[in-house]
Protein backbone atom coordinates (compact mmCIF):
# COMPACT_ATOMS: atom_id res chain seq x y z
CA UNK A 1 0.00 0.00 0.00
CA UNK A 2 2.91 2.34 0.58
CA UNK A 3 1.28 3.88 3.67
CA UNK A 4 4.57 5.28 5.01
CA UNK A 5 5.45 7.45 2.01
CA UNK A 6 3.10 10.44 2.41
CA UNK A 7 5.00 13.71 2.83
CA UNK A 8 8.68 14.51 3.20
CA UNK A 9 8.92 13.80 6.93
CA UNK A 10 8.23 10.12 6.36
CA UNK A 11 11.37 9.80 4.26
CA UNK A 12 13.56 10.54 7.28
CA UNK A 13 12.01 7.76 9.36
CA UNK A 14 12.87 4.08 9.40
CA UNK A 15 11.09 2.45 6.43
CA UNK A 16 7.89 0.70 7.40
CA UNK A 17 6.59 -2.19 5.37
CA UNK A 18 3.00 -1.91 4.11
CA UNK A 19 2.15 -5.19 5.83
CA UNK A 20 3.29 -3.74 9.17
CA UNK A 21 1.10 -0.68 8.67
CA UNK A 22 -1.89 -2.85 7.76
CA UNK A 23 -1.42 -5.11 10.79
CA UNK A 24 -1.02 -2.11 13.08
CA UNK A 25 -4.14 -0.46 11.69
CA UNK A 26 -6.23 -3.60 12.30
CA UNK A 27 -4.87 -3.96 15.84
CA UNK A 28 -5.54 -0.33 16.71
CA UNK A 29 -9.07 -0.41 15.27
CA UNK A 30 -9.81 -3.62 17.17
CA UNK A 31 -8.39 -2.18 20.38
CA UNK A 32 -10.55 0.93 20.31
CA UNK A 33 -13.77 -0.95 19.46
CA UNK A 34 -14.71 -1.67 23.11
CA UNK A 35 -14.14 2.01 23.97
CA UNK A 36 -16.33 3.10 21.06
CA UNK A 37 -19.05 0.72 22.26
CA UNK A 38 -18.77 2.13 25.81
CA UNK A 39 -19.00 5.71 24.53
CA UNK A 40 -22.02 4.81 22.41
CA UNK A 41 -23.70 3.11 25.36
CA UNK A 42 -23.09 6.07 27.64
CA UNK A 43 -24.38 8.56 25.05
CA UNK A 44 -27.39 6.56 23.86
CA UNK A 45 -28.44 4.17 26.62
CA UNK A 46 -27.25 5.38 30.01
CA UNK A 47 -30.07 6.47 32.26
CA UNK A 48 -32.78 5.16 29.93
CA UNK A 49 -35.33 2.44 30.39
CA UNK A 50 -34.25 -1.05 29.33
CA UNK A 51 -37.94 -1.93 28.79
CA UNK A 52 -37.71 -5.09 30.83
CA UNK A 53 -35.16 -6.90 28.67
CA UNK A 54 -33.30 -9.52 30.64
CA UNK A 55 -29.59 -9.65 31.30
CA UNK A 56 -28.86 -12.43 28.82
CA UNK A 57 -27.32 -9.95 26.45
CA UNK A 58 -24.36 -9.58 28.81
CA UNK A 59 -23.31 -13.13 27.85
CA UNK A 60 -22.30 -11.64 24.52
CA UNK A 61 -19.32 -10.02 26.28
CA UNK A 62 -17.73 -13.49 26.29
CA UNK A 63 -17.65 -13.40 22.49
CA UNK A 64 -15.96 -10.00 22.28
CA UNK A 65 -12.37 -11.32 22.08
CA UNK A 66 -13.41 -13.51 19.15
CA UNK A 67 -15.07 -10.80 17.07
CA UNK A 68 -12.74 -7.86 17.79
CA UNK A 69 -10.15 -8.86 15.13
CA UNK A 70 -12.90 -8.97 12.51
CA UNK A 71 -14.24 -5.61 13.68
CA UNK A 72 -10.74 -4.17 13.42
CA UNK A 73 -10.25 -5.66 9.96
CA UNK A 74 -13.55 -4.22 8.72
CA UNK A 75 -12.87 -0.77 10.18
CA UNK A 76 -9.36 -0.63 8.75
CA UNK A 77 -10.59 -1.79 5.35
CA UNK A 78 -13.45 0.70 4.99
CA UNK A 79 -11.91 3.78 6.60
CA UNK A 80 -8.24 3.76 7.62
CA UNK A 81 -6.77 2.19 4.47
CA UNK A 82 -8.90 4.23 2.01
CA UNK A 83 -7.99 7.34 4.00
CA UNK A 84 -4.29 6.56 3.49
CA UNK A 85 -4.85 6.36 -0.26
CA UNK A 86 -6.77 9.64 -0.18
CA UNK A 87 -3.97 11.24 1.86
CA UNK A 88 -1.43 10.35 -0.82
CA UNK A 89 -3.57 12.14 -3.38
CA UNK A 90 -4.05 15.14 -1.10
CA UNK A 91 -0.29 15.40 -0.55
CA UNK A 92 0.13 16.29 -4.24
CA UNK A 93 -1.95 19.45 -3.90
CA UNK A 94 -1.91 20.29 -0.18
CA UNK A 95 1.08 20.90 2.11
CA UNK A 96 1.18 19.45 5.57
CA UNK A 97 2.44 16.51 7.62
CA UNK A 98 1.44 12.97 6.71
CA UNK A 99 -0.62 12.45 9.87
CA UNK A 100 -2.73 15.57 9.22
CA UNK A 101 -3.51 14.52 5.65
CA UNK A 102 -4.31 10.97 6.75
CA UNK A 103 -6.54 12.30 9.52
CA UNK A 104 -8.33 14.58 7.06
CA UNK A 105 -8.92 11.68 4.70
CA UNK A 106 -10.21 9.52 7.55
CA UNK A 107 -12.69 12.17 8.69
CA UNK A 108 -13.93 12.71 5.13
CA UNK A 109 -14.40 8.99 4.45
CA UNK A 110 -16.05 8.43 7.81
CA UNK A 111 -18.45 11.28 7.15
CA UNK A 112 -19.18 9.80 3.74
CA UNK A 113 -20.34 6.52 5.30
CA UNK A 114 -23.19 8.40 6.99
CA UNK A 115 -24.86 8.77 3.57
CA UNK A 116 -25.43 5.03 2.87
CA UNK A 117 -26.43 4.63 6.53
CA UNK A 118 -29.19 7.18 5.89
CA UNK A 119 -30.26 5.63 2.59
CA UNK A 120 -30.19 1.97 3.67
CA UNK A 121 -31.29 2.14 7.30
CA UNK A 122 -32.68 5.64 7.76
CA UNK A 123 -30.11 6.61 10.41
CA UNK A 124 -30.06 10.44 10.76
CA UNK A 125 -26.89 11.99 9.37
CA UNK A 126 -26.70 14.33 12.36
CA UNK A 127 -26.38 11.30 14.65
CA UNK A 128 -24.09 9.09 12.58
CA UNK A 129 -21.69 11.63 11.04
CA UNK A 130 -19.88 12.54 14.30
CA UNK A 131 -19.50 8.85 15.20
CA UNK A 132 -18.34 7.67 11.79
CA UNK A 133 -15.91 10.55 11.42
CA UNK A 134 -14.65 10.34 15.00
CA UNK A 135 -13.88 6.61 15.18
CA UNK A 136 -11.00 7.06 12.74
CA UNK A 137 -9.19 9.74 14.73
CA UNK A 138 -7.48 7.64 17.41
CA UNK A 139 -6.25 4.81 15.10
CA UNK A 140 -4.76 7.32 12.64
CA UNK A 141 -2.97 9.36 15.34
CA UNK A 142 -1.53 6.31 17.10
CA UNK A 143 -0.62 4.69 13.78
CA UNK A 144 1.52 7.66 12.82
CA UNK A 145 3.05 7.87 16.30
CA UNK A 146 4.35 4.31 15.78
CA UNK A 147 6.10 5.21 12.54
CA UNK A 148 9.79 4.30 12.74
CA UNK A 149 9.40 2.40 16.02
CA UNK A 150 10.35 -1.27 16.30
CA UNK A 151 6.89 -2.55 17.16
CA UNK A 152 6.31 -6.01 15.73
CA UNK A 153 2.94 -7.54 14.92
CA UNK A 154 2.50 -9.30 18.27
CA UNK A 155 3.71 -6.28 20.20
CA UNK A 156 1.14 -4.00 18.61
CA UNK A 157 -1.68 -6.44 19.29
CA UNK A 158 -0.64 -6.99 22.91
CA UNK A 159 -0.14 -3.28 23.52
CA UNK A 160 -3.46 -2.41 21.90
CA UNK A 161 -5.30 -5.09 23.87
CA UNK A 162 -3.68 -4.06 27.17
CA UNK A 163 -4.39 -0.35 26.69
CA UNK A 164 -7.93 -1.10 25.59
CA UNK A 165 -8.61 -3.27 28.64
CA UNK A 166 -7.14 -0.71 31.06
CA UNK A 167 -9.06 2.18 29.53
CA UNK A 168 -12.24 0.13 29.35
CA UNK A 169 -12.06 -0.65 33.07
CA UNK A 170 -11.30 2.95 34.07
CA UNK A 171 -13.82 4.51 31.70
CA UNK A 172 -16.40 1.82 32.45
CA UNK A 173 -16.26 2.48 36.19
CA UNK A 174 -16.47 6.22 35.57
CA UNK A 175 -19.38 5.82 33.16
CA UNK A 176 -21.26 3.60 35.62
CA UNK A 177 -20.75 6.19 38.36
CA UNK A 178 -21.90 9.08 36.17
CA UNK A 179 -24.85 7.33 34.55
CA UNK A 180 -28.08 7.93 36.43
CA UNK A 181 -30.33 4.96 37.11
CA UNK A 182 -33.59 5.21 35.21
CA UNK A 183 -36.64 6.15 37.24
CA UNK A 184 -40.04 5.72 35.55
CA UNK A 185 -42.52 8.55 35.92
CA UNK A 186 -45.08 8.43 38.70
CA UNK A 187 -48.44 8.85 36.97
CA UNK A 188 -51.72 9.29 38.77
CA UNK A 189 -54.88 7.55 37.60
CA UNK A 190 -56.02 10.83 36.09
CA UNK A 191 -52.80 11.12 34.09
CA UNK A 192 -53.30 7.61 32.73
CA UNK A 193 -56.72 8.49 31.36
CA UNK A 194 -56.67 9.26 27.64
CA UNK A 195 -55.60 7.72 24.35
CA UNK A 196 -52.40 5.73 24.00
CA UNK A 197 -51.25 5.03 20.45
CA UNK A 198 -48.75 2.59 18.98
CA UNK A 199 -47.66 1.12 15.68
CA UNK A 200 -49.98 -0.37 13.07
CA UNK A 201 -52.97 1.66 14.22
CA UNK A 202 -52.99 0.49 17.84
CA UNK A 203 -55.15 2.71 20.06
CA UNK A 204 -55.83 2.06 23.75
CA UNK A 205 -58.41 4.39 25.29
CA UNK A 206 -58.43 4.47 29.07
CA UNK A 207 -61.59 6.10 30.41
CA UNK A 208 -62.32 7.35 33.92
CA UNK A 209 -63.92 4.68 36.05
CA UNK A 210 -61.81 1.83 34.71
CA UNK A 211 -63.35 1.21 31.28
CA UNK A 212 -61.07 0.58 28.28
CA UNK A 213 -61.58 0.52 24.53
CA UNK A 214 -59.11 -1.22 22.26
CA UNK A 215 -58.37 -0.90 18.55
CA UNK A 216 -55.70 -3.27 17.23
CA UNK A 217 -54.04 -3.27 20.63
CA UNK A 218 -51.50 -6.07 21.23
CA UNK A 219 -52.39 -8.52 23.96
CA UNK A 220 -50.97 -11.68 25.44
CA UNK A 221 -52.05 -14.58 23.20
CA UNK A 222 -54.09 -17.58 24.23
CA UNK A 223 -52.03 -20.38 25.73
CA UNK A 224 -52.38 -22.62 22.68
CA UNK A 225 -51.40 -19.87 20.23
CA UNK A 226 -48.13 -20.15 18.31
CA UNK A 227 -47.47 -16.39 18.24
CA UNK A 228 -45.95 -13.98 20.72
CA UNK A 229 -48.96 -11.67 20.80
CA UNK A 230 -52.33 -11.04 19.21
CA UNK A 231 -54.09 -7.81 18.28
CA UNK A 232 -57.49 -7.19 19.79
CA UNK A 233 -60.46 -4.89 19.22
CA UNK A 234 -63.28 -4.32 21.64
CA UNK A 235 -63.89 -3.14 25.17
CA UNK A 236 -62.64 -4.12 28.58
CA UNK A 237 -61.42 -2.76 31.88
CA UNK A 238 -58.18 -1.31 33.17
CA UNK A 239 -56.70 -0.93 36.63
CA UNK A 240 -53.47 0.19 38.20
CA UNK A 241 -51.27 -2.78 39.11
CA UNK A 242 -47.67 -3.81 39.57
CA UNK A 243 -45.70 -5.92 37.14
CA UNK A 244 -42.50 -7.13 38.75
CA UNK A 245 -41.09 -4.12 40.59
CA UNK A 246 -42.75 -1.57 38.28
CA UNK A 247 -46.09 0.19 38.20
CA UNK A 248 -48.27 -0.92 35.33
CA UNK A 249 -51.75 -0.86 33.85
CA UNK A 250 -53.58 -4.19 33.73
CA UNK A 251 -55.96 -4.43 30.77
CA UNK A 252 -58.69 -7.10 30.68
CA UNK A 253 -60.89 -7.61 27.64
CA UNK A 254 -64.59 -8.40 27.78
CA UNK A 255 -64.29 -10.64 24.72
CA UNK A 256 -62.25 -13.80 24.33
CA UNK A 257 -59.45 -12.09 22.41
CA UNK A 258 -56.17 -12.66 24.15
CA UNK A 259 -55.28 -12.78 27.83
CA UNK A 260 -54.89 -10.11 30.49
CA UNK A 261 -51.97 -7.85 29.58
CA UNK A 262 -49.77 -5.69 31.77
CA UNK A 263 -48.66 -2.41 30.21
CA UNK A 264 -45.71 -1.11 32.22
CA UNK A 265 -45.37 2.64 32.79
CA UNK A 266 -42.26 4.11 31.16
CA UNK A 267 -41.00 7.21 29.37
CA UNK A 268 -40.86 10.49 31.27
CA UNK A 269 -43.27 12.85 32.97
CA UNK A 270 -43.43 14.98 29.82
CA UNK A 271 -43.61 12.02 27.40
CA UNK A 272 -45.07 9.02 29.23
CA UNK A 273 -45.22 5.59 27.62
CA UNK A 274 -46.75 2.21 28.24
CA UNK A 275 -44.84 -0.85 27.08
CA UNK A 276 -45.28 -4.60 26.97
CA UNK A 277 -42.67 -7.20 26.08
CA UNK A 278 -44.11 -10.25 24.36
CA UNK A 279 -42.32 -13.56 23.92
CA UNK A 280 -38.69 -14.18 24.89
CA UNK A 281 -37.70 -11.83 27.76
CA UNK A 282 -34.26 -11.35 26.18
CA UNK A 283 -35.28 -10.98 22.53
CA UNK A 284 -39.05 -10.63 22.42
CA UNK A 285 -41.28 -8.15 20.65
CA UNK A 286 -41.33 -4.78 22.38
CA UNK A 287 -44.56 -2.81 21.83
CA UNK A 288 -44.80 0.79 23.04
CA UNK A 289 -47.86 3.01 23.38
CA UNK A 290 -47.37 6.76 23.67
CA UNK A 291 -49.97 9.12 25.09
CA UNK A 292 -51.71 11.14 22.42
Amino acid sequence: MGWGRTGKAAARQRPTRPDDEWNRAIALCAGQAPLVWLAWWFAMEAGRDDYGYGGGGYLGILCVPLILPFVGLLHAAVQIAPAAALARRLSRVLPGPAWALHLTGSVLIGAGWSVPALVLWGWPVGDTLPWFAGVGVLPVLVLHSLRGRPWGGCGVWLGSAGASLALLVVCGVSAAALADDYEPPRLSSGQLVGEWRGEDGAVLRLAPGGRAELTRVPAQPDFEADQDYTRCDGTGTWARDRYGDREAVLVRLDSGCGQDTHWTISGSGQDPELFALFGDPDAGDLLILAQD
